[in-house]
């Protein structure tokens, strides 16, 4: 009969969070592992390393959920939609990312380096890539630089969103008001349909 943990995942990454947040990726596991109560080697029988570990406290996918949706969209659907809803979804991603990312940065704690792995805003770019060459093979693109599309989709995206963390900060300190949640996602949906017209009328399949 197998014994039941004594401390759930849950615990772990909450202990894992308050260290990394005190530390940046630097912390050891064997401190995270003492705010949790457990062995360092427990922390590894969860988390295959410190790597997942770091990702999924923070709550900050290694691998973003908009890339295996990309994954299952190729050659289906209406190209178009298909394109604004991705971008969509890689705005909300570094939405929740960024500042996560600039907290730590602004206590001058580590972030991982992920060894052989390529960075994040790298390998997004060569899944996009991918995908959009799939798309012009399939004739639903007209031949076009996909790697170029790719970076003027990512490097709007990830601006804007730059851009909106800026803009927040200073808002906070003067007396201009926020918008509300509403008006915010209506802003970034035209935004990303904005962006996407403008793409597309480079990109668009030729009319015979």
């Amino acid at each position: 009969m197998a014994r039941i943990p004594r401390i759930t995942n849950q615990q772990i990454l909450e202990a894992a969070r308050q260290v990394f947040l005190q530390q940046g990726f630097g912390a050891s596991t064997l401190e995270i592992a003492q705010q949790a109560g457990i062995s360092e080697a427990s922390i590894f029988k969860r988390f295959s390393t410190k790597e997942e570990l770091f990702f999924a406290a923070m709550g900050i996918p290694e691998k973003p959920l908009w890339v295996n949706e990309l994954e299952s969209l190729c050659g289906k659907g209406n190209l178009k939609e298909n394109l604004i809803n991705i971008c969509l979804q890689i705005m909300e991603f570094h939405r929740e990312a960024l500042p996560l990312i600039m907290m730590l940065r602004s206590r001058g704690n580590a972030l991982p380096q992920l060894g052989g792995k390529e960075p994040g805003p790298m390998r997004d770019v060569k899944v996009l890539t991918a995908f959009l060459e799939h798309e012009i093979n399939q004739g639903r693109l007209r031949l076009c630089d996909p790697q170029t599309v790719a970076h003027i989709l990512l490097g709007s995206l990830m601006n804007y969103v730059f851009l909106e963390q800026i803009s927040s900060q200073v808002s906070t300190s003067t007396t201009e008001l926020p918008l509300n949640s509403g008006d915010r996602a209506t802003e970034v949906s035209l935004f990303v349909q904005s962006l996407v017209d403008i793409v597309w009328q480079g990109i668009a399949p030729s009319q015979d």
